[in-house]
């Protein structure tokens, strides 16, 4: 067998405005903060971590906090992202809620065979609840102000957008060794979407492409996505991956150590950020299960600068 990715890792977007995206994506939409840290690149920057009561990887919704614009929307972007719920009920369950806090959410339909309800957060970041038919396992987070049986599942599918699919394709097949197994009409009139799929396949592991090229270029800005992770399922199929683009000449990062999990970072051709993350260590690698996110963690080479770091961010409550 080929080797294979199994499905969405992490999105990592951005945000300006730490205080008020923590107080939505735990309170809103009841997801867990399960790291509090700061981006490795750039520490006087939040890294926030949102996922699902056991921090299971597929479910880690991520921001860096920077003191930037708003986004400017268009193509050569992660355009949207999906998020999973259990069943169509709960997809109403959540346009009712959204319409009780006065969350900016369009109208419940089918897209692409499934429930779905697109909405946005505060900076303008476009999201789709998808009913993923619960395929996937649950693991509620028991302190969420949403009932357990309506909670967020995990990411997927995750769409972008490019104005010309032909060498992007040859990518998710050739070297991602993704499978197209289908498309389907944009929901806003303009053109299709082409859906790959990955390992067992499933709405947890779907990257979507809408073919879009009369929109202008995106620009990054609070509200957008920086980059997408896919699951290796450990270090040894990462080191494959590393070697399988060296063999196709696709520039990389080579590996990345962030201590909660490894990185591989490359471009797909219309210039999106990919990355091939593994599902371990995981978030507990350096704190309790059950009080994950409560304090700031840094990874060991950060911890002999914590009291600069600490000094330099705002607080988040």
């Amino acid at each position: 067998m080929s080797l294979q990715l199994t499905g969405i890792h992490h999105l990592t977007a951005i945000t300006a405005n730490a205080p008020e995206n923590l107080r939505f994506y735990t309170k809103v939409l009841g997801l867990r903060l399960v790291k509090k840290t700061v981006n490795q690149d750039d520490t006087s920057a939040y890294h926030l971590f949102y996922a699902d009561g056991k921090a299971t990887p597929g479910t880690d919704l991520t921001f860096f906090d920077w003191p930037v614009g708003p986004e400017g929307r268009g193509t050569h972007s992660i355009s949207l992202t999906g998020l999973r719920v259990g069943n169509a009920q709960s997809v109403e369950w959540w346009k009712r809620r959204f319409d009780e806090l006065d969350v900016s959410s369009g109208e419940v339909g089918a897209i692409d065979g499934r429930t779905s309800l697109d909405f946005e957060d505060g900076e303008g970041q476009r999201f789709r609840l998808v009913d993923d038919g619960g395929l996937q396992p649950s693991h509620p987070w028991e302190r969420s102000p949403v009932p357990p049986d309506h909670q967020i599942r995990g990411l997927g599918p995750i769409t972008i957008s490019v104005p010309d699919i032909t060498n992007t394709a040859l990518v998710l097949t050739h070297v991602m060794n993704m499978r197209e197994v289908r498309h389907y009409p944009s929901p806003d009139g303009n053109g299709k979407v082409h859906v790959f799929s990955m390992g067992e396949g499933g709405a947890a592991a779907e990257l979507h492409v809408a073919v879009q090229p009369g929109l202008p270029i995106a620009r990054q800005g609070a509200g957008a996505v920086h980059h997408v992770a896919f699951r290796a399922p450990d270090v040894d199929h990462l080191h494959q991956w590393t070697e399988r683009l060296k063999a196709f000449h696709l520039p990389s990062s080579g590996e990345v150590e962030r201590f909660y999990f490894r990185s591989l970072y490359f471009r797909e051709p219309n210039g999106i950020l990919f990355e091939i993350a593994t599902d371990g260590p995981g978030f507990a690698v350096d704190e309790p299960l059950e009080s994950l996110g409560e304090s700031l963690s840094l990874p060991p080479f950060l911890e002999p600068k914590r009291a600069q770091i600490e000094a330099r961010l705002k607080p988040l409550e």
